[in-house]
């Protein structure tokens, strides 16, 4: 049921975006014959009165299609309702309003998850979790030292991890400080606690790591609360995670080659949402949130195939007074296309291969 409850969320995230992207349209009497979720070979179709709408083989987003280049089409090529006829503004609007709809959903989601679970009240217990051991093909330093995900790292060279938030930033500085250097973890493990020794493998920057990803040793009460509180409380959490998503994308483009392993898939997303569903349905709420608010700041980025390559070329249109010629749009969108189908391949391939359940088959086969 938690996997199931993750995919209808991703899901639910995909289909606002395309349908701020279609209402847009719509309430603008802009003509619009494709609505799809997904990409490729259609699994089942529906035609209405003016537009198809269609669930696809490829769970890697979605699309609105107008039929302004459709050879098909019977409308008129001087129509004043297709898209590419309308102002600049009009077409911005259309292209920039599955960002918007994200973001508003996200909101949405944060209020309701304060309005009806709570406002959330942390408590710290001593030490930092290992939410995850990464894998990705080469043996990292916590494999070898035996650290596994769900271990609470309590101290290290027999310093204690205090109760805190800070607990997470000290340990992170230890290890990038410490590369090539062995450092004993105590570790509590299930109900045992054990002293690891592990040696931090430096980095393209010089700095020390282990290849886990390290959170706060917390816990997490909630009181539910008044519509008007959630509304203000809710604004603030959002503008929380944006800021967080955006130190993420940063921190991505800034340091590609130590961030690039943490691109996930939709199946690794999924992974996620229903690893968080297990231990509390109601975390699907900022799961959702915090996903959502990626997909719209993904979607914003001046990257061919994306909203925001749209708008890059509509930008270019209002500066020098004329469209760039549709060959060249044509061009780089394809392309774009073709990289973000193929990346989306292989991380689909490699998240699928590193799921716990594929691990074991593997591990199972004599």
């Amino acid at each position: 049921m938690s996997v199931l409850a993750a995919i209808a969320v991703l899901g639910l995230l995909i289909v606002v975006h395309e349908f701020g992207h279609f209402a847009a349209a719509r309430l603008q009497n802009i003509h619009v014959n494709r609505f799809a979720i997904g990409f490729g070979p259609v699994l089942l179709r529906y035609q209405g009165p003016v537009t198809e709408y269609s669930l696809r083989a490829l769970p890697l987003g979605g699309f609105v299609g107008f039929p302004d280049d459709d050879p098909e089409s019977e409308i008129e090529p001087n129509d004043p309702n297709l898209l590419r006829n309308r102002p600049i503004l009009d077409r911005a609007i259309v292209m920039s309003a599955g960002v918007i709809a994200n973001f508003i959903l996200a909101y949405l989601l944060i209020v309701t998850q304060i309005a009806t679970v709570g406002i959330p009240q942390i408590h710290y217990d001593a030490g930092v979790v290992v939410p995850e051991v990464m894998v990705n093909g080469e043996i990292n330093a916590a494999q070898i030292a035996g650290l596994q995900s769900g271990d609470i790292i309590l101290a290290v060279n027999q310093e204690p991890l205090e109760a805190s938030s800070e607990a997470v930033r000290t340990l992170m500085q230890r290890i990038q400080a410490s590369p090539n250097q062995p450092l004993t973890l105590t570790v509590k493990h299930n109900l045992e606690t054990l002293n690891l020794k592990i040696t931090p493998q430096p980095g393209a920057d010089g700095a020390g790591k282990i290849g886990v990803t390290l959170s706060p040793n917390q816990t997490v009460t909630r009181t539910p609360a008044s519509l008007l509180t959630a509304f203000t409380s809710g604004a603030k959490e959002f503008q929380r995670l944006t800021s967080l998503v955006f130190r993420g994308f940063g921190s991505l483009f800034l340091n590609f080659q130590e961030t690039a392993g943490q691109v996930a898939s939709p199946v690794k997303i999924v992974e996620i949402g229903a690893t968080l569903a297990n231990s509390d349905l109601s975390n699907l709420f900022q799961f959702g949130a915090l996903i959502s608010i990626n997909l719209a700041i993904l979607n914003i980025l001046p990257l061919p195939a994306l909203d925001g390559g749209q708008l890059a070329f509509l930008l270019i249109e209002g500066l020098r007074g004329k469209p760039v010629p549709g060959r060249i749009q044509d061009g780089i969108m394809q392309t774009g296309i073709v990289l973000l189908m193929g990346l989306g391949a292989f991380l689909i391939i490699r998240d699928t291969a590193n799921l716990a359940v594929i691990q074991d088959l593997f591990q199972e086969r004599p």
